[in-house]
This record gives C-alpha cells, structure tokens and sequence, in this order.
C-alpha cells in the first residue's frame, strides 16, 4: 500500500527541505539523491537511515527492512 496522498504532500526531505516522490518502497529526494525507506506504510525519514538513490536503484527500489 502506497504512502497517504495527505501524508506525502506535506513530507519533504530532512536535508534540503525539498520535495519527495515515492518510487515503489521509497520516497525519493532527487536533489539530495537519497532514498528513504517506507516500513510497512510508515516513511523512515531519518537521515541515518537513508540509501543512497543508486543503492535503492541496484535493489529496484525495494527492501526487506521491518519495524
């Protein structure tokens, strides 16, 4: 199930304050290139957590991660 429409409009990267896209289990920051995981439904938006966008990529934008 994607990330709430209401939710992913007002989310916005930790880093640079700009604006995030999902892409199948992450939400993307193209200006910082970081992916944040989303856990069962809920964004991990903590910098310590991100990947890089290309390690998301290589993994075709999915994970294995719970809470």
């Amino acid at each position: 199930m994607p990330v709430k429409k209401e939710l992913l409009e007002i989310l916005a990267c930790p880093k640079c304050k700009g604006d995030v896209e999902e892409k199948e289990m992450f939400l993307l920051c193209k200006k910082c290139k970081l992916a944040f995981p989303v856990i069962e439904n809920i964004p991990d938006m903590l910098l310590d957590d991100a990947w890089k966008i290309s390690k998301a990529e290589k993994n075709e934008y999915k994970h294995n991660l719970k809470l």
